[in-house]
């Protein structure tokens, strides 16, 4: 099967590797020629170290190039890059090629879900999200894995889990885009928040009582939305935001501790500047959705409190036992 990622940070990459390990025909695309030229003439991503980039893997600054004639396109670019990767792919897109989205988070100003923000462009239901605890570098190192998928089209379902799934990567399909959206989305939100407690040095007993009670916030925010609260319990839910809560793997918590430790301005900026953090990103998106839809979600304004007002991590000790 031929495929085209459009996306070269280091998870599009090691779902590129899966792919040509499963015998596909793999393109990936960035728009930075400086990046394509490493990547082609290293075969190593600078942010997995140790890992080959085959050489049957095609690297491209040709967008059209990657996409034509591709059975599947996979998106894997930061959420706020969605937007524009969707407009261009809509120039070429054909009725018979399926689209499998890898990106998470939720579009600053518009409030979109990736997935929305997608269907602004290009009117398909040959679509599919994948969502899950996968970091990158375990992905690349292929131990086993678990994702949620989520589309409502079958032969997208079929087409996508017999791209990716393998010994090693498990795919359990869900027709709940919505709920595997907010799971992939607001999880990178909790990671900030549990980064701090780590901070702070609050032991690992702490962190769970704030995993647990974003646990039922999340899922009530599912359903509030009009996704399937259930799915809270999945790879993208429970999965996602367990892994991402407790690893200094993770960019979002590792941001959190730095905020918890009291870095210095100086410090906090320069990772800000030099770190991709989905979860600062998508905290501002998230704040102003849940004020749009007038649901309540204290820990969302708890934290937006914390990074853009005059709050302090302390007081997530307080809210996390006065919480109702």
């Amino acid at each position: 099967m031929k495929i085209g990622v459009l996306g070269t940070g280091a998870f599009g990459v090691s779902l590129a590797l899966i792919l040509n390990e499963n015998g596909n025909d793999v393109s990936m695309w960035t728009k930075f020629t400086e990046e394509a030229n490493y990547l082609d003439q290293q075969r190593r991503s600078p942010n997995l170290k140790n890992i080959i980039i085959d050489d049957t893997i095609k690297i491209s600054t040709n967008f059209q190039e990657t996409v034509e004639n591709a059975e599947l396109i996979l998106i894997a670019v930061p959420a706020a890059f969605v937007d524009d990767v969707s407009q261009e792919l809509n120039k070429y897109l054909k009725d018979s090629q399926h689209v499998c989205i890898a990106s998470k988070g939720i579009e600053n100003d518009s409030c979109l879900f990736v997935y929305d923000v997608f269907k602004k462009y290009i009117d398909t239901d040959q679509v599919g999200v994948i969502s899950g605890p996968t970091f990158a570098i375990d992905v690349a190192n292929k131990v086993p894995v678990g994702l949620s998928l989520a589309s409502t089209n079958p032969d997208t379902i079929s087409i996508i889990k017999h791209a990716l799934q393998n010994n090693h990567v498990k795919l359990r399909e869900t027709d709940d885009i919505l709920g595997i959206e907010i799971c992939g989305s607001i999880k990178n939100v909790i990671a900030i928040a549990n980064g701090m407690l780590d901070g702070m040095d609050l032991p690992i007993s702490t962190q769970a009582m704030m995993i647990t009670e974003s646990l039922n916030d999340i899922k009530e925010l599912i359903d509030a939305l009009g996704g399937d609260k259930n799915t809270i319990l999945s790879f993208a839910g429970f999965g996602d935001l367990l892994l991402t809560c407790t690893s200094t793997k993770s960019r979002n918590f590792s941001f959190g501790r730095l905020l918890g430790k009291g870095a210095s301005q100086e410090e906090i900026d320069r990772y800000i500047e030099t770190t991709t953090i989905e979860g600062l990103y998508t905290l501002k998106s998230i704040y102003q959705l849940l004020e749009n839809k007038k649901v309540n979600m204290p820990i969302i304004n708890l934290i937006y409190d914390i990074i853009y007002h005059d709050k302090k991590p302390v007081d997530l000790l307080t809210f996390l036992i006065e919480k109702g």
